[in-house]
């Protein structure tokens, strides 16, 4: 069996400065630090941080008075740091500077007079911080092309996009909604990181030479599904796994060549642990390393915590 690993994958630099962020907070401040919400979507990073001192919540009615809070790297709204200053805590703002811009954008169309359009998935925690930018109702929250078609008749329209979606997804969407706003204004290929971009157009890549495409990511990973979901789309048996502890030799009858990847918010050694299985139960003659762009982007911590 030949085993291709998709390069980049894993960490982008928003979990690595969140996750950072949380460990920084517990040296500096001491322990329990309450972090609302995951601070990414991935259980082991989730446990391997609860196990120093990070305490998880989905509600700051359950933080302390004068407690420190850590907000997710998705983002919150603005009523979350109302409440928050109401509830005297400290907040330290683990939201990707990506997510943030994000923000900024729509509270700038809004007071421009734009009506807004967001490209996203319901429910899940990114869309509901830029949802809660600005008052209930003041954004049209649509998932496809299709769902265009109900949208109001608008003077002056702008759109964004969650910035985990599949660059294919969000091109459809953003053709639709030019098409039915001739004037509308927004990002030309919409706000989908340069993270989440990178690991779709690496696992693009490998899926022409593979019969078998495992991603690692946690199940309400945004940017994991959609990588999973691209293997499906380029051809290829793909599936979403959480670790080593998810794999069985019958799902590797008929592979000659496996390929992995990663989510965003996945760490490397649960990759690692995988290529050991495979090199335990199968003849691993070959482990390529297919690199597609080299990431430099780093984002700094905030200077109370540098």
């Amino acid at each position: 069996m030949k085993c291709i690993l998709a390069q980049p994958r894993g960490f982008c630099a928003g979990v690595e400065r969140a996750i950072l962020m949380v460990e920084k907070s517990i040296e500096k401040f001491g322990k329990p630090v309450y972090v609302r919400h995951e601070i990414v979507h991935n259980r082991f990073v989730v446990d391997s941080l609860r196990k120093i001192g990070a305490i998880f919540v989905e509600d700051l009615s359950e933080v302390p008075e004068k407690a420190v809070v850590i907000f997710s790297a998705h983002g919150v709204s603005k009523d979350i740091y109302k409440n928050a200053k109401n509830l005297h805590l400290k907040v330290i703002d683990a939201t990707c500077p990506i997510v943030k811009s994000v923000h900024r954008s729509a509270i700038r169309y809004a007071n421009s007079g734009c009506s807004i359009i967001l490209i996203g998935h319901q429910g899940h925690a990114e869309i509901d911080g830029t949802l809660g930018q600005l008052p209930a109702g003041k954004m049209h929250l649509i998932s496809s092309a299709k769902e265009v078609e109900k949208l109001p008749i608008m003077k002056k329209a702008a759109y964004l996009t969650q910035t985990t979606l599949s660059t294919e997804e969000t091109a459809d969407v953003i053709a639709a909604l030019k098409q039915k706003y001739p004037g509308i204004q927004g990002p030309k290929t919409g706000n989908v990181c340069y993270a989440t971009t990178n690991r779709q157009s690496a696992v693009r890549s490998i899926c022409k030479e593979v019969d078998l495409l495992l991603i690692v990511g946690s199940q309400n990973s945004s940017n994991s599904n959609r990588l999973r979901e691209l293997g499906d789309e380029q051809g290829v048996k793909s599936i979403l796994i959480d670790s080593v502890e998810n794999l069985n030799e019958n799902m590797f009858k008929g592979i000659n060549s496996v390929g992995i990847s990663s989510g965003a918010s996945a760490p490397e050694y649960l990759v690692l642990e995988i290529i050991e299985w495979l090199k335990n139960h199968f003849n691993l003659k070959e482990i390529i390393d297919e690199q597609t762009v080299k990431e430099m982007t780093k984002f700094p911590l905030p200077t109370e915590l540098g």
